[in-house]
């Protein structure tokens, strides 16, 4: 990687009156060596509930530069289609999962799977059959070296039967997990789920996973806690710990992390809060690199991504190529009122996020 390219822009889309939100994306390699990123096009407003489809784009020279978009699944919801998952499976298959949204009382994710990289897919199908408000939030869903494909979710109690109100859901929501353990053809519900023990307006929103390298599994949740609150299963995700405060400190806003291959460190990026670097009370700015080498009880390595105090960085999609990392993440501006609208693709060095 030359110099000067240790932490660049590679893409940036700015809304439009057509597209006035671009957001929550994933990543996957192909066979071919291209690298495709698929997010939601929002295309009847920039609200979650607006209409959207999933597009992709791709880059051939290791997230440089990227195609324009086309689309992946078109919008086949009540409101929409929106937070992809790409994951290549241990049998090569490449699958996909998204949200599909009819409403405010019926939001459950879908999954469709590809032999061909991406050329076709299966129809899709849905992972879980009960009625609800499921929330699963792009790049989150993981296969474990046992095989096991496990999704995380966060789930809305119903108040009342309007599926046109946002008032009909509480957004106070619980953790829960769903695997497979047959390629995503047949789902369970793993043994806990939980609720945050304190007043909260929030609950445990956006919940993620991450493989550590003993093989046990970390989960986290945004909260209204001032902190991600986390999560631990040494039975392959069948029961969970009760949720404890984690060290990132952040507003209500999602973190992302993943392992960096080869090693047993993990890699988050959130608005960190905790004072190291300057922030804004309850904005989702700055957006923060940590590194953790004992399985997140600690991040004793931070790096400043984004620093704007009007910025609006979340939704980050993590994938590592070669020595290098990309980053998909929304970068609106509280201050424009843009928030979730544009999105950034960034391409940062391994080695430089490891510096001092």
């Amino acid at each position: 990687m030359d110099a000067g390219s240790t932490n660049m822009i590679a893409l940036h889309v700015e809304p439009s009156k057509e597209y006035p939100r671009s957001s929550e994306g994933s990543f996957a390699t192909l066979t071919t060596g291209r690298i495709i990123f698929c997010y939601t096009q929002f295309y009847g407003g920039g609200a979650d509930h607006s209409p959207a489809r999933i597009v992709r784009i791709h880059s051939d020279d290791q997230g440089r530069t990227w195609s324009p978009p086309v689309v992946a699944v078109e919008n086949a919801g009540g409101n929409n289609v929106m937070s992809v998952s790409l994951l290549r499976l241990a049998s090569g298959k490449l699958a996909m999962f998204y949200l599909l949204k009819n409403s405010w009382i019926d939001c459950r994710p879908q999954l469709r799977l590809s032999a061909d990289d991406g050329a076709t897919w299966s129809e899709a199908k849905r992972i879980l059959d009960a009625p609800g408000y499921f929330v699963m939030v792009n790049d989150r869903v993981i296969q474990t070296r046992t095989g096991r494909i496990i999704a995380p979710l966060s789930f809305s109690r119903v108040r009342d039967s309007d599926p046109q109100s946002g008032k009909s859901i509480d957004f106070r929501q619980i953790a829960m997990w769903f695997y497979s353990d047959d390629d995503g053809a047949t789902w369970q519900e793993s043994n806990s789920w939980w609720a945050l023990p304190m007043r909260s307006g929030t609950g445990l929103q956006e919940t993620g996973i991450v493989e550590l390298a003993d093989g046990s599994l970390f989960s986290w949740s945004r909260t209204d806690q001032g902190a991600q609150h986390g999560f631990r299963s040494t039975d392959n995700g069948k029961t969970w710990s009760p949720p404890e405060p984690t060290e990132l400190k952040s507003p209500v806003s999602p973190a992302s992390i993943r392992r960096i291959p080869g090693t047993s460190d993990l890699l988050a990026l959130y608005n960190d809060h905790s004072g190291k670097f300057p922030f804004p009370t309850g904005k989702r700015s700055p957006l923060v690199a940590a590194i953790s080498g004992d399985g997140g009880k600690t991040w004793p390595v931070r790096k400043l991504i984004e620093g704007d105090p009007d910025g609006w960085y979340c939704y980050t999609a993590i994938h590592f190529v070669g020595d290098t990392v990309l980053l998909g993440h929304c970068a609106g501006d509280s201050k424009l009122r843009t928030y979730l609208g544009p999105l950034r693709i960034r391409r940062i060095s391994l080695d430089w996020l490891r510096q001092p």
